[in-house]
Order: C-alpha cells, then sequence, then structure tokens
C-alpha cells in the first residue's frame, strides 16, 4: 500500500466538560454538562509510524483546545458549539474526515440527552449537520 494511501483514526470519547450552553435565562447563568465524542480521520505520515513524535497528529494538543474553547465560551446553540469544535478537529493539514458529536445531558425532560453531530470531509471542505435525540 503507497503511504500517501494511509489513514488512522483518532476517536476521544466522552469528553465531559461544562460550558455556558443555551438561550433561556437560566441556562446563561449557569454553565451544563456536555459530552463530546469526536472521531479524526488522517492521512499518517510515514515518520509517525517510526515513532517520530513530531510527523504524528497530536490528539492532546487537538482536546486542550477543544477544552479552552468550551469551558472559556458562551453559547445559544448546540449548533454553533458543535461547529466551532468540528472546526477544531479538521483544521490540521491532513485531516481527510471528521466527525463530532455532542450531548446536552437533561435537555428535554423525558429524554436522556439531546446531541448534534456534525461531520466534515476534507474532498466536500464543508461540514454537513445531522440532529438525532439519544
Amino acid at each position: 500500500m503507497n503511504m500517501k494511501n494511509k489513514l488512522a483514526t483518532i476517536k476521544v470519547s466522552d469528553l465531559r466538560l461544562r460550558t455556558y450552553i443555551g438561550f433561556n435565562p437560566d441556562e446563561k447563568e449557569k454553565r451544563q454538562d456536555i459530552v463530546i465524542n469526536m472521531t479524526i480521520t488522517y492521512r499518517i505520515a510515514e515518520p509517525a509510524l517510526h515513532d517520530v513524535v513530531e510527523e504524528a497528529l497530536n490528539y492532546k494538543t487537538i482536546t486542550k483546545q477543544v477544552i479552552s474553547h468550551v469551558e472559556q465560551g458562551r453559547f445559544l446553540l448546540l449548533e454553533k458549539l458543535v461547529s466551532d469544535v468540528l472546526d477544531i478537529c479538521s483544521s490540521h493539514r491532513d485531516v481527510q474526515a471528521a466527525e463530532v458529536t455532542i450531548d446536552k445531558p437533561h435537555a428535554l425532560r423525558f429524554a436522556d440527552s439531546v446531541s448534534l453531530s456534525m461531520q466534515y470531509d476534507a474532498q466536500q471542505n464543508s461540514p454537513h449537520a445531522m440532529e438525532r435525540a439519544s
């Protein structure tokens, strides 16, 4: 297999953070729990397969950027928050695809959570939203 065609996928599961999310008065005053799941597919560089750290996609750096952005931000809509996190996940030049799902637990009275997912595809160069209740 040609190295240019080798892909790797990083998954960050159930990253639990607190942020201001929503437009109701109580949502603007109190941080809420959110749960983030991120999947990033990227072209893997040959040196990374030989333990050259500088050539690997650093999931710790990406996660720290997400944590900082989410915890310091204020968001009216889940769509804005998901889009921002997807932009962070897809910003590296080698990223071919990414998906972000953010759950907002207890957003609806009779549901465990409400979530929103967006995907990025480098070939289409734009995110696509897909809502689902879970």
